[in-house]
Parts: structure tokens; C-alpha cells; sequence
């Protein structure tokens, strides 16, 4: 399959969720979920200056999901199978998962986040500001999800992937 890469977590991501189970299954599903990031001491430094940004974006390893990894999926927010790359299942051939979180306190390498949607220990592989004006692309479409989108903020995880 080609090479390999490593990563090493530069944190950990704390929340209220013990399992996936019934979890929001996107940020937007309930804004008033708090959380904490938690960097590893050499990183710490690292967030200086991002208390000026709303929001963040966190990439991390699904520590909770299942080995299996299908190409086709029944998606959260469908009934029909679907191309694992068109939806955003966590069972994937690289378990990396990506959350935009509010950012409501950054002190001493740990950083206090509203709206995450992440079980409680996930390794944290790197954080980035939000910048809308980099971030979200003018004339967006959203696919088979533009009649659903709008259900992710009510919709909870079920035990499908995990």
C-alpha cells in the first residue's frame, strides 16, 4: 500500500462523552457541549495568540470506533449506503476525524471548547485556526446531504461504527 506515516498526539481532547453512543454526531449538534484541549507540555507555547479566533479546528485519532472499515456506509443522516468518502463515518482507512469548535478560553496550553462532539481521551494530532475567508469556499454544495444537513443537530451517534 505504499509508506507508512506515524503521528505522535500533541494532546488530549477531554468531553462528557465516555462512548460515541449518543453523542452529537457533528459540533452543530449541541453548541452548549463543553470540552477541554489539553496539549502536552512541549506544545503549550504552540497556542499563544489563538485566544483572538472564534473558533478552531481539531484534527484527532478515532480511538473508539471499530477495526472494520467499509467503502459503503449507511450514514447518520440516511437510510441509503453510501460512498465512505462522500459521507463523514469515523470508520475509515486512516481513523483521522476533524471537529470546528467554538473557542471559549485558552489558558496555559489547554483550551476550553463549546460545541465538541468527541469521546472523552481523544488523542489530539494538531490544531488549527478557523479563518473563514480561508476556510469556507464561496458556491458550496453539500451533495445527498442538502436535505439532511439541517437533521445533524438533533441527530445522535448510535452504535453503528463503534
Amino acid at each position: 500500500m505504499g509508506e507508512r506515516y506515524e503521528y505522535e498526539p500533541i494532546g488530549v481532547i477531554h468531553t462528557p462523552f465516555e462512548s460515541p453512543v449518543d453523542m452529537p454526531i457533528q459540533p452543530i449538534g449541541d453548541a452548549t457541549t463543553e470540552g477541554t484541549v489539553e496539549l502536552e507540555d512541549g506544545y503549550a507555547d504552540g497556542v499563544a495568540d489563538l485566544e483572538g479566533f472564534s473558533h478552531c479546528v481539531l484534527l484527532y485519532h478515532f480511538h473508539e470506533t471499530a477495526d472494520d472499515v467499509s467503502m459503503r456506509v449507511e450514514p447518520f443522516l440516511d437510510a441509503d449506503a453510501r460512498g465512505l468518502f462522500a459521507t463523514r463515518a469515523p470508520n475509515r482507512p486512516n481513523p483521522i476525524g476533524l471537529s470546528v469548535v467554538e473557542i471559549l478560553a485558552v489558558d496555559d496550553g489547554e483550551l476550553t471548547v463549546g460545541g465538541v462532539d468527541v469521546v472523552d481521551g481523544t488523542p489530539l494530532l494538531d490544531l488549527k485556526p478557523f479563518v473563514p475567508d480561508f476556510d469556507v469556499p464561496e458556491d458550496v454544495t453539500a451533495g445527498w446531504l442538502e436535505g439532511a444537513a439541517e437533521d445533524a443537530r438533533s441527530t445522535r451517534a448510535d452504535d453503528r461504527f463503534h
